[in-house]
């Protein structure tokens, strides 16, 4: 198993990495609640309607615990905790729910644990190897022109993840 990616080209003048070439992770489709409960089945003893009801409930406890203010944190896995998208106002006296809150998000930080050699690694990366995806159809033996018309998309005509679906793209840093 490999994280998979496809070269994309910074084609906005107006962009810090102008010209350059990034990886951009591809996901080749998503593994729903009905498919990781399939999965964990054939590894334990539990029948899969009952993952089901378990991951139901997990979803619906951690978001009391999130709304009540509180970081929930799944050992082995990470935490969670909600943030607020917020603008600034000039004076405390000047702020209001209403004026300078602008929404919420939920925010996710990957348990870290030491790897073999003493390096912090976040879990889900441990021993994780990338490759190129297949089909990658930007020609790397040629050097950088600078641009390709404007594209900022990968060069597969768009981020389609391999599969067709509009998943969102990730950032010039593979973020």
């Amino acid at each position: 198993m490999s994280v998979l990616y496809r070269l994309s080209q910074v084609t906005s003048p107006k962009a810090k990495g102008y010209g350059k070439w990034y990886p951009r992770a591809v996901i080749t489709q998503t593994v729903d609640t009905d498919a990781l409960a399939t999965i964990m089945q054939r590894n334990c003893t539990l029948k899969k309607a009952d993952i089901v009801a378990v991951i139901s409930e997990l979803i619906e406890t951690m978001a009391d615990q999130l709304q009540d203010s509180k970081r929930v944190k799944l050992n082995g896995f990470g935490s969670f905790k909600i943030g607020i998208h917020g603008e600034g106002a000039d004076s405390a006296a000047d702020f209001s729910i209403g004026k300078n809150i602008k929404g919420l998000h939920v925010l996710f930080q990957p348990e870290v644990k030491k790897d073999g050699s003493g390096v912090m690694q976040k879990t889900f990366i441990t021993g994780c190897s990338v490759l190129e995806a297949p089909k990658n159809d930007v020609d790397t033996t040629k050097p950088s022109n600078g641009g390709n018309g404007g594209n900022t998309q990968p060069s597969n005509g768009g981020n389609t993840g391999g599969n067709g679906s509009n998943e969102p793209s990730d950032g010039p840093n593979g973020d």
